[in-house]
């Protein structure tokens, strides 16, 4: 475009003739209008769009109990699994008549079908007996599932187990932790 405006250019100067000269002025201002309009901008829109979900949440439904124990002069342990059976270890047995028997269990909800991570206690947790000093320590918690849950329709339960670690001769009595806490967080 450029060279043939050129020439245009050339031959004005080299034309006595002056309307054919105007004409021939004009056209190199019009061609020269639309160079410059062949190499302007260009522009596109877009939108941004936000999906407020729904926050995730967990509730206690049931607490966890390791039920009845009896211990004589060797300590050990009971274990506790997410479906609430229990199996012992050193110098613990279990009575016949077992008491309240539970896995802890968690009422998680949120949005669908979204995964998310559970987070359980890593310190031990201290169970203190009633009107007493003396104390149990329950550690080692489990879950079901384990470490990532899926929600179906928006909710599940995650059930959490621990083992509880009693001493020789430990003092009759009730025992009881503070609150341990489960956190759950979408993924």
């Amino acid at each position: 475009m450029c060279n043939h405006i050129k020439s245009i250019f050339f031959a004005v100067l080299n034309n006595p003739n002056p309307i054919q000269m105007k004409k021939i002025v004009l056209f190199m201002i019009a061609a020269a209008g639309f160079t410059a309009a062949s190499y302007a901008q260009s522009t596109a829109n877009a939108t941004a769009t936000a999906t407020i979900v729904t926050p995730i949440g967990i509730t206690k439904t049931t607490d966890m109990s390791f039920g009845n124990i009896a211990v004589g002069s060797a300590g050990g342990t009971v274990i506790l699994d997410t479906a609430g059976a229990r199996t012992i270890t050193g110098g613990v047995t279990l009575p016949a008549t077992t008491g309240t028997v539970a896995a802890a269990v968690f009422a998680v909800t949120g949005s669908g079908t979204y995964t998310y991570t559970i987070t359980l206690p890593t310190t031990d947790v201290t169970l203190t007996r009633a009107s007493g000093t003396e104390t149990m320590i329950a550690n080692t918690f489990t879950s079901n599932p384990s470490g990532t849950g899926t929600l179906v329709a928006g909710a599940q339960n995650v059930a959490v187990g621990a083992t509880l670690t009693i001493a020789g001769s430990q003092v009759a009595g009730v025992y009881t932790s503070s609150t341990f806490p489960v956190t759950v967080n979408y993924n």
